[in-house]
């Protein structure tokens, strides 16, 4: 298409400058009559010298036209030639394009893109069962394929996909894909708000997703899979997107009791783990008090790791509240420096075991927060231990609090190390995604950012990240203020406010009518 462009481009430049030239001779020609009237054949009458001048522009004019005429044609005339030649008794040869001195470039181009359409008609001519064909191979695909049209109805399916989610293919066709396939994806990024997207910005566009669940009625079995779209804009058939579904109910499925009986193993370690760490405080301090230096350090790295393994077991637990549905948060009305505050003390061990110092900035006088304080925690000290984790040579960690512009309470953690490839930016608050680049030198479930979005989205609030390779992370994320709350009570028949927090988001569309 570009260099169609250029080419047409190029033969208006060509015209434009013949056109000038045939201006300018007509001109001369005129004036050459002009002077040639007054100066040497005089004397002259005005009416005689008016004629000769209507003479010399008629005879202009006519010269310029013959010969304007056959070079500006010449480019229409050779593709009416070429179309002539090849259809069917067209009775004339092949037109010269060679021979072409305007818009050469561009005939030869349109030239060819015409040979080619004509290729591919005869082609199809040859090939009338070429739509059955393809409903063949479809129908056979061993994967569950829809095509959806401009308001994502379902115009096609296969039988792989009847047999997939449980209804027949003719079923299937008219309705509205959302209705017919209740999905939710371990994201905010689902297929709903993706198409919404490139509906607006883009001609063509494909994506996929991961670890996707269709919820499914009548007792057919659940299933997980992988997803992938193609969006094809105003398709002339009426056929915008295909969807394609990979299964991985088997595997994924094993991922999740995996995490099921992890959490179950777990539990049975909260008990010691608690005792652990009280006779771990217990010898950190007769170690301090005593003035032995070396015990005391020993017993403060000890401590930090208790700790650590802490953070490890609930995260465990509360991912799989989390995926179970299980996990509910009572939000009360907070002071948000002191959660801070205590929040960053509680952590601060582990950053002085590392030779990292946390530096706090509190805006004064923040509002109330309504939150659940033990979730909440969690959040902040995953975002910590995450920027102690990637801090690399850096050894200052900023955390501040302030009130955004929406009115929200805003929570930022900011660290100067490794930073993050913009490449698995959007993977980030994906369950068990860990950067690949980095996997072996630093430790982590990937489950920390999973669990803490999932809790921030149950407060209300949002959760977001910035980057630069090589020059620290920005975590942030935001609650609200009680206010807030407290009107949503009011108007409510609770008397607490009670969030359950959900692994899994369902397209919008779904509650389409």
């Amino acid at each position: 298409m570009a260099q169609n462009s250029d080419y047409l481009s190029r033969t208006k430049r060509q015209y434009f400058g013949i056109l000038l030239s045939a201006l300018l001779s007509g001109g001369a020609i005129v004036l050459g009559a002009w002077v040639l009237a007054v100066y040497l054949i005089h004397p002259l009458s005005n009416l005689m010298l008016g004629l000769i001048l209507a003479i010399a522009i008629i005879v202009a004019s006519w010269l310029l036209s013959i010969i304007l005429s056959k070079s500006l044609i010449a480019p229409l005339r050779a593709l009416w030639q070429l179309i002539i030649h090849i259809t069917p008794n067209g009775g004339l040869p092949a037109p010269d394009i060679e021979s072409l001195k305007i818009g050469h470039e561009l005939v030869a181009d349109l030239s060819a893109q015409v040979l080619q359409l004509t290729s591919v008609a005869n082609i199809a001519k040859l090939n009338p069962t070429e739509e059955t064909n393809h409903d063949f191979i479809s129908n056979n695909l061993p994967l569950p394929l829809f095509i959806l049209d401009a308001q994502e109805t379902i115009v096609f399916a296969n039988n792989h996909a009847g047999d997939y989610i449980g209804i027949k293919p003719s079923d299937l066709i008219g309705k509205n894909f959302y209705m017919a396939a209740d999905m939710a994806f371990p994201s905010e990024n689902t297929l709903d708000k993706w198409l919404k997207q490139v509906k607006t910005n883009s001609a063509t566009a494909n994506m996929s997703w991961e670890r996707v669940r269709l919820n499914v009625l009548d007792n057919h079995p659940t299933r997980l899979f992988d997803l992938a779209a193609f969006y094809n804009k105003d398709n002339p058939q009426h056929q915008e997107t295909v969807i394609v579904m990979f299964d991985h109910t088997k595997q994924y499925s094993q991922d999740d009791q995996a995490v099921s009986f992890i959490a179950l193993s777990v539990h049975e370690l909260r008990t010691p783990l608690t005792l652990l760490r009280g006779y771990i405080e217990a010898l950190y301090t007769d170690f301090k008090e005593s003035g032995n230096q070396e015990m005391t350090a020993f017993t403060e790295k000890m401590n930090a790791t208790a700790q650590q393994l802490t953070v490890f077991v609930n995260n465990i637990l509360n991912v799989a509240r989390v995926d179970n549905d299980q996990l509910q948060l009572q939000l009360h009305e907070e002071n948000w420096s002191e959660i801070v505050m205590s929040a960053v003390n509680t952590i601060s061990l582990r950053a002085k075991v590392r030779g990292i110092k946390i530096e706090t900035v509190i805006a004064p006088d923040l509002p109330s927060v309504g939150v659940d304080r033990i979730s909440i925690y969690e959040v902040i000290n995953n975002l910590i231990d995450n920027a102690i984790k990637y801090s690399g040579n850096s050894n200052t960690i900023k955390v501040e609090a302030h009130v955004s512009k929406e009115g929200m309470i805003e929570t930022t953690v900011e660290d100067f190390g490794l930073g993050i490839n913009p490449s698995i930016m959007p993977n980030l608050f994906t369950k068990f995604y860990r950067d690949h680049r980095n996997r072996s030198q630093i430790g982590g479930t990937g489950l920390g950012l999973y669990l803490s979005k999932a809790i921030i989205d149950a407060h209300g609030g949002n959760i977001w990240v910035r980057s630069q390779p090589g020059k620290g992370s920005t975590f942030g994320f935001t609650v609200q203020p009680y206010a807030k709350l407290a009107a949503e009570v009011k108007n409510s028949d609770n008397k607490e406010i009670v969030r359950g927090a959900h692994g899994w988001i369902k397209n919008h569309s779904l509650y389409r009518r």
